[in-house]
């Protein structure tokens, strides 16, 4: 990943945690850990625990939101294990969401949440 990218990716993920927390969520968890797995981050929707992929492009033609392949799934699915494995208690319900953002050169980015936007069986 070349650092524009990176940084693409860390200034998305930050909009994406105040547009949740302005939402009303709370974020417990970013660019969370375990080996090579991540999670962008993990929020609390009431009694429901998230764990949300950020995808963020530059502006173009396919949406940020359909991007999340299968294999990204399964990763995320194990990640959101090891979460739950080490925060004990934390949630009983959870769910996956994405959220797409779309950087525009000349005017705000574009933010989508897609709540629920697969389950672990979809892995």
């Amino acid at each position: 990943m070349t650092e524009s990218t990176l940084r693409l990716g860390r200034s998305g993920e930050q909009l994406a945690a105040q547009f949740l927390e302005r939402a009303g969520l709370e974020v417990l968890s970013r660019n969370w850990r375990s080996g090579r797995r991540e999670l962008d981050l993990v929020v609390r929707d009431g009694a429901v625990v998230a764990f949300v992929e950020v995808k963020t492009r530059r502006h173009g033609p396919q949406s940020p939101t359909e991007s999340v392949t299968r294999a990204q799934r399964r990763r995320l699915r194990g990640a959101a294990e090891a979460w739950i494995h080490a925060h004990p208690g934390t949630g009983h319900e959870f769910r996956f969401d994405v959220v797409g953002i779309v950087m525009h050169p000349h005017r705000p980015p574009t933010l989508v949440h897609i709540t629920d936007a697969f389950t672990g069986d979809d892995c």
